[in-house]
């Protein structure tokens, strides 16, 4: 990755430019999303040309209201407009169809877009002091069931949408090594488990989690008629007496070391190797911000970290690998294959105990 090891090539007039969009940048955010919930680029694409009045009127908004939105849109690029009226640009294209822009502004809106007001704070006093928002939690996983409906939809979507693309190329380098128990640590609402036992007929899978959570990924696991091979394990790894699940043949930690800090991660990772057997192995699927393919990439893993930050726990964010294979090593542990490029930049590194 070497987009960032040298200056950017842009004149000091397209910089000053760039330093005004992202003064107005919440203003920005709230206009395209205004313009996607009032339909505006939809019907734009669907009627290209059609005047201001004649949009007004498709969307049951004012002239004032559908004027003041349009004159913003042509300012981000997100339509152009001509003599016979307005057209979709390739910007506005992405931010309608592309389905990562809208779970990313979806969760950014109905998640992160309130708490954000309290960034600066969280960076004071290490606490994810715009959580109070939706409740009075140390951190935002506790609360996660009770979230209301929107920020509960759009987190999940989140979390499943860059997991979920990564299972087809996953499942076969986990399943390679055909273990007989897994290990779900932090599985969230099992759709992990859900697929390891649709691609193995036989594996046994075991959550690891927090009440709430558990609660719900058993009664998926119910509704499928699998409980009998998918089962629940209550825990709270940031409680230092908390049971663990010894002996698997497979650990799993998906999207789930990123919500701790360092210091949490290598406590965890410490307790993982004292109850692995000496054939177990821990499998943990990341988004390294230094492992993405592509400058979008790590913009997006990189703003991730300050959603930790503000809104999940105040301490924890999305890490550069390098950081994460030290705290690894001084777990006792060893990476025995580092793979990149899964998925939408994900990186699975399969670990066992140093001998």
């Amino acid at each position: 990755m070497d987009f960032y090891q040298s200056p950017k090539q842009i004149s000091a007039f397209d910089a000053k430019f760039e330093a005004q969009k992202i003064a107005f940048a919440p203003i920005t955010f709230q206009v395209a999303r205004c313009l996607l919930k009032f339909d505006l680029l939809a019907q734009i694409e669907a009627k290209p040309g059609s005047s201001r009045p004649q949009l007004a009127s498709l969307v049951d908004l004012s002239d004032y209201a559908v004027g003041v939105l349009l004159d913003m849109a042509l300012s981000m690029g997100l339509v152009w407009q001509d003599d016979q009226g307005f057209h979709l640009d390739k910007i506005g294209h992405f931010l309608l169809h592309d389905e990562m822009s809208r779970v990313n502004l979806n969760f950014n809106h109905d998640v992160c877009y309130q708490g954000m007001f309290e960034l600066d704070k969280a960076l004071e006093n290490g606490e994810a002091s715009g959580l109070k928002v939706f409740g009075d939690w140390q951190t935002i996983y506790p609360g996660l069931s009770q979230l209301p409906p929107a920020a509960k939809q759009s987190w999940f979507e989140f979390d499943h949408f860059y997991s979920d693309h990564a299972f087809g190329t996953v499942l076969p380098l986990i399943f390679k090594a055909e273990p007989k128990t897994l290990v779900d640590i932090g599985g969230n609402t099992g759709k992990w488990a859900l697929a390891c036992t649709r691609y193995d007929a036989e594996v046994e899978v075991t959550i690891m989690d927090l009440p709430g959570q558990l609660k719900v990924a058993m009664e998926n696991a119910k509704d499928k008629g699998l409980s009998d091979r998918i089962h629940g394990f209550e825990c709270d790894l940031l409680k230092a007496d908390t049971p663990f699940f010894k002996g698997g043949d497979l650990y799993w930690m998906s999207q789930f070391l990123d919500c701790f800090s360092e210091e949490q991660i290598l406590t965890i990772l410490k307790l993982a190797a004292a109850n692995m057997a000496s054939h177990s192995e821990l499998c943990i699927l990341e988004t390294f911000w230094d492992r993405q393919p592509c400058e979008a990439g790590a913009y997006c893993v990189n703003a991730t970290s300050l959603y930790f930050t503000a809104m999940a726990n105040g301490n924890s964010r999305m890490y550069h690998s390098k950081d994460l294979l030290k705290l690894i090593s001084s777990a006792g542990l060893y990476v025995d294959e580092d793979i990149d490029n899964i998925g939408l930049g994900h990186t699975l590194l399969r670990c066992r105990r140093k001998p």
